[in-house]
């Protein structure tokens, strides 16, 4: 597809149903918490609308490639995240005092390294037959491949960790 105006017009609408789709979970959550559950059933299912569109933009805007292609993809966007984005914004959040986005932003950084070097493996190893099972833990988004005793970014307990 030519960068065009329709081609620009789906990426900001999968730009903006993409961040529908987690606002949309986080209020989810909360009304769940809160014990609202008709609210958070809503949510939950203009999130998944949400991501029924998102998909369908970006399959349209020409943006899934093959399976190696969207590999080497999502190693470069990781990496820029642990290398560039998040550094960055680690910095601006401690000028500004704010642990809490440190915090995050930490978390998320040496996530993200592990993402790559996941993605990098899934893309050596991409005609292997050897079914592989992912851990993600639900606190830092850390991903491994085994359950691990506690997680080596955040320490919540492998106990925790969320099988793929």
């Amino acid at each position: 597809m030519e960068n065009n105006k329709t081609l620009e017009n789906l990426m900001a609408a999968f730009a903006g149903e993409s961040q529908a789709n987690r606002k949309y979970l986080a209020y989810a959550q909360k009304a769940e918490k809160d014990g609202k559950l008709n609210a958070a059933k809503l949510f939950k299912a203009a999130s998944d609308a949400e991501t029924l569109h998102a998909l369908k933009e970006f399959e349209v805007a020409g943006k899934i490639g093959t399976t190696e292609a969207n590999l080497a993809d999502a190693v470069a966007g990781e990496t820029y995240e642990f290398e560039s984005m998040y550094p960055g914004f680690i910095e601006t959040a401690k000028e500004e005092g704010n642990k809490e986005a440190v915090r995050v932003f930490t978390f998320a950084m040496e996530a993200e390294k592990v993402h790559a070097q996941l993605y990098k493996e899934a893309l050596e190893n991409l005609d292997s037959e050897e079914e592989v099972f992912y851990y993600l833990c639900p606190i830092c988004g850390n991903i491994e491949k085994f359950v691990p005793e506690k997680c080596n970014i955040c320490g919540v307990p492998g106990t925790k960790f969320i099988k793929y």
